[in-house]
């Protein structure tokens, strides 16, 4: 057989194998995407951007000395909502938190929660557009007497005494995984609220993911052992 005959039979005997690995790596791209349609970041890219992201973050937030009462540092986030871009990249570093959070040991799958869980009312700032890029639905927890229909109730204690969540039934089916997000954990009591409703609704609590934490007040004690991860670190107390 001639080398030109070898060339011809070897090209066609390898054709169909490559032609399988093309189409092996067309879907396993296509898989990839999540939810939003857009490419996933490798781990070490993706917690590059988030550090990177949390920095400008952070200058961009307002710090207001001795409000709301002498002593305390105000760290105001609305500013993080008035400028597009500034806004996209807070709901970025939030998708990336989640994603970093809830990866396990030893690059183990990632699990998405199912339910986006938002307390009132500052949680609803960003709550629904963190829900919508993880492809989950999206929850809210109000004050007792603010919704329609058969709702579940849950109490928690403020310094002036006790105040009430609810959540509406049904809203979270048994065996969802959820994330309770807030601006701010402080005392904790109103994010355990929230944590003892999803519970009630048959929900796996998973997490609980915070902009901001004034740590001296020791609020994740109330959370019992539930991972507590706050995008924004500060120096102050």
């Amino acid at each position: 057989m001639s080398s030109n005959a070898d060339a011809a039979q070897t090209s066609a005997s390898t054709r169909p194998d490559q032609d399988n690995q093309n189409t092996t790596a067309t879907t396993a791209s296509t898989a990839s995407h999540d939810a939003s349609g857009r490419q996933p970041t490798s781990a070490a890219a993706g917690s590059a951007e988030l550090a990177r992201t949390k920095i400008e973050l952070l200058a961009a937030t307002r710090t207001f000395p001795d409000f709301p009462i002498p002593g305390i540092n105000f760290i105001d986030i609305l500013p993080l909502f008035q400028d597009p871009k500034i806004h996209e990249e807070l709901l970025r570093a939030l998708e990336l938190q989640v994603l970093n959070f809830t990866s396990g040991p030893d690059a183990a799958p990632i699990v998405k929660p199912d339910v986006v869980v938002g307390l009132d009312a500052r949680g609803f700032l960003f709550g629904p557009s963190l829900a919508l890029r993880l492809g989950a639905s999206f929850v809210p927890v109000r004050k007792q007497g603010k919704m329609p229909g058969p709702c579940l109730t849950a109490a928690y204690e403020k310094e002036y005494g006790t105040d009430y969540f609810q959540i509406q039934e049904g809203s979270i089916k048994p065996g969802q995984k959820v994330l309770v997000v807030d601006d701010i954990i402080a005392t904790g009591g109103s994010a355990a609220a929230a944590g003892s409703l999803v519970k009630q609704s048959g929900g796996e609590l998973v997490g609980y993911l915070f902009m901001l934490e004034i740590p001296f007040l020791k609020g994740r004690d109330k959370l019992d052992g539930v991972p507590v991860v706050t995008l924004l670190e500060t120096n102050g107390d």
